[in-house]
């Protein structure tokens, strides 16, 4: 049986293999990956499949300069199908998606600092898009194939689907306010989300419902603010 309460989490390492997974409103919480390694992960839960058009949001805070994951949306046949990823250059970021890629380049990107970042991306035109701090970056072309699959991770990078993770490229530092939409959200809608105003949930991952299981060292504490 899963172990409740949840607020056993709050303060103390979860150091464990897997724990079974648990649907909880995470409001004002935080996930903590207090250290590299090639098994802290958190698995989220969706009965979707197929995806036409994707938005995805989250808010970060982290000092490293090496390249890292921030999201990781894998399939049977693809580790990377939607992936959001740091690079070790100071200003890039990286968007995925199966068999294409888009670097953004020339970001306002800090350390020790909550970043907001959105991207989109739609099939109909195969462009993605990123937000960060609320500010867009160009369109770019990634591909216009429908995306299936629903395995979804946070911490680490699926290089292929179920088998095994890279440390080199795990995320180390707190991750808050993850949200999905199987639709491409305004940019209106994608302000109201960096603001932290009010905005409509995702509907594939909502942090205020979010079906979730933990892997390996993480934290689930109160959030922090800058």
């Amino acid at each position: 049986m899963c172990p409740y309460p949840m607020e056993k989490f709050l303060l103390v390492l979860v150091v464990i293999t897997t724990c079974c997974a648990v649907l909880q409103d995470l409001s004002g919480k935080m996930f903590t990956f207090p250290k590299e390694t090639n098994t802290a992960q958190v698995s989220l839960m969706t009965s979707r499949e197929t995806f036409t058009a994707i938005t995805v949001c989250l808010r970060f805070f982290t000092d490293l300069r090496r390249n890292h994951i921030l999201f990781s949306l894998a399939t049977p046949t693809k580790g990377d199908a939607f992936v959001l990823f740091k690079r070790t250059a100071a200003g890039e970021l990286e968007q995925r998606s199966k068999h294409g890629v888009a670097i953004f380049d020339g970001q306002d990107y800090t350390l020790n600092t909550w970043h907001s970042i959105c991207a989109t991306w739609a099939s109909e035109t195969g462009l993605g898009q990123l937000w960060l701090d609320g500010k867009p970056s160009t369109r770019k072309f990634l591909q216009s194939e429908a995306i299936k699959g629903k395995t979804i991770i946070l911490g680490q990078e699926l290089f292929k689907f179920g088998r095994f993770f890279a440390r080199q490229q795990s995320f180390v530092g707190m991750l808050t306010d993850v949200h999905m939409w199987d639709n491409l959200q305004s940019p209106y809608d994608i302000q109201r989300y960096t603001n932290q105003t009010n905005f409509t949930p995702g509907n594939v991952l909502s942090w205020r419902a979010l079906n979730y299981q933990i892997s390996g060292q993480v934290l689930l504490e109160n959030k922090q603010s800058n």
